[in-house]
């Protein structure tokens, strides 16, 4: 990330390493800052390029069965990558016998993490939080993602930005199926 200018009559200029040869330039506005700034993205288009990265057409989904883990793990960690230019639907679910649960939905180009450590048949809705991050995320370029759960402290990280909570519930750790 390059730092850009401060006022509206200034211009920036930074050289570049290596040239660049580009199809297309395409200038995304980001988001606000609390100064009233907005953040830019430049994106530089050329040759179309193979992935190695499984697919989903909005009807799909993918099952993947998890090796047997401890039990009550101390620490739960997930990550991954994802593009996409839809901005809405579930990336992630998983649950429990108890009522635990963890899903990531994009809502409107927005990452939200729902998490229930909590008993669900003793206490119905005490334990669920739900934490929105990131916007635009709908924009067909990579955006990384990380939830870091260790008794009850979650980090929720999407492409850098971390947001810190404390999940409520029963339990300290995650008492998840094997199946996401």
């Amino acid at each position: 990330a390059f730092s850009g200018n401060t006022n509206a009559d200034s211009v920036v200029y930074y050289k570049l390493q290596h040239s660049i040869k580009a199809r297309f330039l395409r200038f995304v506005p980001l988001d606000w800052n609390p100064n009233g700034r907005i953040g830019m993205r430049i994106e530089v288009y050329g040759c179309t390029y193979r992935s190695e990265v499984v697919g989903f057409d909005g009807k799909s989904c993918l099952i993947y069965t998890l090796n047997k883990k401890l039990s009550n793990a101390l620490k739960d960690v997930i990550s991954l990558k994802f593009k996409t230019m839809q901005s809405d639907g579930i990336l992630l679910h998983r649950e429990g016998q108890n009522g635990n649960h963890i899903t990531m939905e994009l809502t409107k180009g927005k990452l939200s993490l729902l998490i229930n450590l909590g008993d669900t048949k003793t206490h119905p809705s005490n334990a669920q939080i739900n934490i929105t991050l990131g916007s635009l995320l709908d924009d067909q370029h990579w955006h990384s993602v990380l939830i870091e759960h260790f008794n009850n402290q979650v980090n929720f990280t999407v492409d850098k930005h971390t947001h810190h909570f404390h999940a409520k519930g029963e339990f300290s750790y995650l008492d998840l199926d094997y199946e996401v």
